[in-house]
Formats: C-alpha cells, structure tokens, sequence
C-alpha cells in the first residue's frame, strides 16, 4: 500500500507545480513596470535631480505652523546634542502630513530647522518612497503587487480599482481625492493580498 500513497503525494506536488507555472506564464504575459508608479510620483524610484515647476520650487511657500514646531521640539528631545539631523525622517514625515506632500521648499525648511546641509536632506527624501514628491490625492491608495500578494490575485484588485475610479498607476483623479500606485512589500505577506490607504492597512486574506 506504500506505493499507491507515494505516487498519490507525488501526483499532489506535480499538480501544484502545475498550477504555480501556469500562473508564472501568466504573469510573465501581464507583465509591468513596477517602478513606474516610482517615477511618476517622485519617489525613491523617480530620478534624483530636481528640476523647478512651478508648484515645486525653492520659492514654494512652506512653514511648520506653530503647532508643529512644538512638535519639531519634541522630536528634537529625542535625539542627543549633536545628532539632532538624526530626526530628518520624523521631521520630513510631519512636513508631508501638514503639506500633504514634499516640495523641495519643505525640504529645505527641515534642513534649515535640523542645521543640517540642503542636500543631506535631498538625499533622504529621494531615496525613502514613503516621501512623495509630487502632489497625491487626499486619499492616497497604495495596493502591494509583489510576489506574495501577486500569487494571491492582487491583479485583479487593482484592476476594479482603476475600472471604478477612471484612473491608472500612478494618475490621481480630476477631484483630487484619489490617487493610485503600486508598491513594494508592506510587511503583511501573511494576509496577502493588501491595500495601504493613507495609513491604514487593509488586509484582504483571501482563502
């Protein structure tokens, strides 16, 4: 009876390398530049030169408000003297909450208030994706395609959310509420697939 039982486990493992190479050639058929959300948004993936606009320039009006420079102080508190450019990621991240995204005018202000080199900051800025260099939508939807949540059908979640909202990849609607990109992993692999929107995760878990 050894036998029968060892082909049926072996007929198993053949079925789902099957199923797993027909959904690679799939895959490979609807292949996509996955960094292009990159580019268009000005994110890590987009290239590091800046070049002015006319709504992102060093003339762009941008200040912390009152409030968040108590907040600047108290991040400050955080960090001992003489590394406060140690805080140019907290401190980059409230100017994008209070903008809503990061001109090179925000850019220079966080350089400014930390005393630290214009370009250190620009290096930071460019490299981390969660920093958006251009404008997003008020409600900025972030959905993972890598393997994991790609293996899980993520495809055909982003394909209804640009057949609902008339955008693609990386566009934001004419109202400004949404904009859609593509990510990489958001570290909930085990709930795959997943959406980001703004900050909170919503993870799908299909069975």
């Amino acid at each position: 009876d050894a036998l029968p039982i060892c082909l049926r486990r072996f007929a198993a493992k053949m079925s789902l390398h099957t199923r797993l190479l027909a959904l690679a050639r799939s895959s490979v058929q609807h292949a996509r530049c996955i960094h292009k959300t990159s580019l268009q948004c000005g994110a890590g993936g987009s290239l590091f030169v800046h070049r002015d606009t006319p709504e992102n320039n060093p003339d762009t009006p941008f200040d912390f408000t009152a409030e968040n420079y108590k907040r600047v102080e108290a991040i400050l508190g955080d960090y001992p003297e003489g590394h406060k450019a140690a805080a140019v990621i907290p401190v980059l991240d409230l100017a994008q909450r209070q903008n809503g995204w990061l001109p090179i005018s925000a850019m220079n202000k966080v350089a400014e208030v930390l005393k630290m080199p214009q370009m250190r900051v620009y290096e930071v800025a460019t490299f981390y994706t969660m920093f958006n260099r251009k404008p997003v939508g008020k409600y900025h939807i972030q959905i993972c395609t890598t393997t994991p949540c790609m293996l899980r059908d993520s495809d055909s979640i982003l394909d209804a959310i640009q057949k609902k909202l008339g955008i693609k990849v990386g566009e934001t609607t004419a109202d400004k509420l949404f904009t859609l990109v593509e990510v990489e992993c958001l570290g909930a692999c085990v709930n795959a697939p997943m959406v980001q929107i703004n900050d909170n995760y919503y993870e799908i878990g299909r069975a």
